[in-house]
């Protein structure tokens, strides 16, 4: 907890400090890239940067971490804080990096605020940063050791045994270990990074959900081309590039979108790739003959664009109480039936348990929009459950 007396400089600063966060972070990656080029080239995602996505995410967290410490609520400061060390830890950030960001921010904290960084605020907002960043190194401390791997040692080499295409845009790929032993067991819902060198010799890295069944020996992600924006360079070179036979370097399995192990309704909702973490999930349940509610929602452009098509329908065929509903925007020459619509997705005439634990991954407009409707349904928030492929915003809306 705060002292009483940076609470106070907390509480009294806050509005300011909140009005400029967005420049602060900005000012923030651009020193510290100036300083260690290193980091933009091979640790943080170059497309996320151009598009200002992952300054937005932690002038988010920061924001909502400090709000959080004027009004206490143990159960938010660790829903924000454990999505981050999740995805930390598949980076391997190790405890050593925390000094390089606080020297960094600190010093855009200083050069945008100017006088308004008396010794008294700059005592307090560092207070703030060390109790979220301890906070942090211990969160992700505990995630190495249930792993088993030293900090930040969380980087293997696999080879690729298949490559299917799902649909036009989205390959799947499978990895096995080079020795043939079984790969490490993970949770359903999890991810993996995997780091490739560009081109330009730029080390990349972005996080893919496994879509395997997790008592599998193998692991499977997909991969979506992305066409025209920054943020596709990843995905894009494993499209074009990567075939069966070669390797390829990915982390240790994180993340906390996992499923309660109880017998609680389901609510899986999904839109474009964001069916991965969910094709994980059913996986898992046929794997373990869950007879639990399950219902399955996925909004795609159209049906030849929806990955994993065939291999959703089959999943839910097979778990006894589990029902699909799919919408698409083009249905092309076929007609909407049953419980394939035109449009977007919506929760209209889907019967939605007030003990729902629901799932939601796809763009942030989708899941907003699918919350909001599970809100009005009376599922509780904390059963709201979501998967951001990239830098996490939730926190800002």
């Amino acid at each position: 907890m705060l002292s009483p007396q940076s609470t106070e400089v907390i509480r009294a600063t806050l509005p300011v400090v909140g009005a400029a966060i967005g420049d602060i972070t900005t000012l923030f990656y651009r020193r510290m890239f100036d300083a260690h080029p290193e980091l933009e080239r091979d640790l943080f995602n170059r497309g996320n940067q151009k598009q200002g996505e992952q300054q937005k995410a932690l002038a988010g967290a920061i924001a909502a971490f400090a709000t959080l410490q004027l009004e206490p609520d143990s159960a938010k400061v660790d829903l924000i804080l454990s999505r981050i060390a999740h995805k930390h830890a598949s980076l391997g950030i190790t405890p050593d990096q925390y000094a390089i960001v606080h020297e960094h921010l600190f010093a855009a904290i200083v050069e945008i605020l100017g006088d308004a960084v008396t010794p008294e605020v700059a005592a307090a907002w560092d207070e703030v940063y060390w109790l979220m960043a301890e906070t942090l190194i211990t969160m992700e401390r505990g995630l190495y050791q249930l792993a088993g791997v030293d900090a930040g040692d969380v980087w293997r080499t696999v080879r690729i045994s298949e490559r299917v295409l799902q649909s036009a845009d989205t390959v799947s790929l499978t990895l096995t270990s080079l020795d043939g032993s079984a790969l490490p067991t993970f949770a359903p819902g999890q991810y993996l990074s995997v780091g490739v060198t560009l081109p330009d010799g730029a080390r990349q890295i972005r996080q893919y959900s496994l879509c395997s069944i997790p008592s599998s020996a193998d692991w499977r992600i997909s991969v979506k081309r992305i066409s025209g924006t920054p943020d596709g360079e990843v995905s894009n070179f494993l499209y074009n590039n990567v075939f069966e036979g070669q390797e390829l370097s990915v982390t240790t399995p994180f993340g906390d979108l996992t499923m309660p192990d109880d017998n609680s309704p389901l609510l899986l909702a999904s839109a474009g790739i964001g069916c991965t973490p969910m094709i994980g999930m059913l996986n898992h349940l046929v794997d373990t003959g869950a007879d639990r509610s399950v219902s399955v929602i996925h909004a795609d452009r159209s049906i030849a664009d929806h990955a994993h098509r065939a291999e959703l329908s089959t999943l839910v065929d097979q778990i006894p109480a589990a029902t699909l509903h799919r919408w698409y925007e083009d249905l092309g020459t076929h007609l909407a039936f049953g419980s394939v619509h035109e449009g977007r997705a919506d929760l209209q005439g889907i019967a939605v348990e007030p003990d729902t634990q629901a799932f939601l991954c796809g763009p942030m407009p989708f899941m907003l929009a699918m919350r909001a409707s599970l809100l009005e349904r009376d599922v509780p928030a904390q059963n709201i459950h979501y998967e951001v492929f990239g830098p996490d915003s939730w926190a800002n809306t």
